[in-house]
């Protein structure tokens, strides 16, 4: 869970979002943290091979979807698959390095 100025946000649920837009293949969100928020969310979305998405056409894609304090501050597009154990669980741990967090 990130709190966010007091507010709860559930990675789950943004990543579930972001998954839906037709371009992206799957998405790991994750809490950094911030000065004036406490925590936001950083999230690595992963495209499927051949596609391109801006920053600014996923935001507004989410802002149709989730309340503002959900969506996620920082964003980074890869075309690598998310790191995850021989289990399937993403390693958060290698997200946030990948984030630079």
């Amino acid at each position: 869970m990130i709190i966010t100025g007091g507010l709860n946000v559930y990675p789950a649920e943004v990543e579930r979002v972001i998954a839906q837009h037709p371009t992206v293949l799957e998405a790991a969100v994750v809490g950094v943290p911030d000065t004036q928020w406490g925590e936001i969310g950083s999230t690595l979305v992963v495209l499927h091979p051949g596609n391109d998405l801006g920053e600014d056409e996923l935001t507004d894609y989410l802002k149709q979807q989730l309340a503002n304090y959900k969506i996620p501050r920082r964003f980074t597009f890869a075309h690598d698959p998310l790191p995850r154990t021989t289990s399937g669980k993403v390693q958060e741990f290698k997200v946030k390095e990948r984030l630079g967090a």
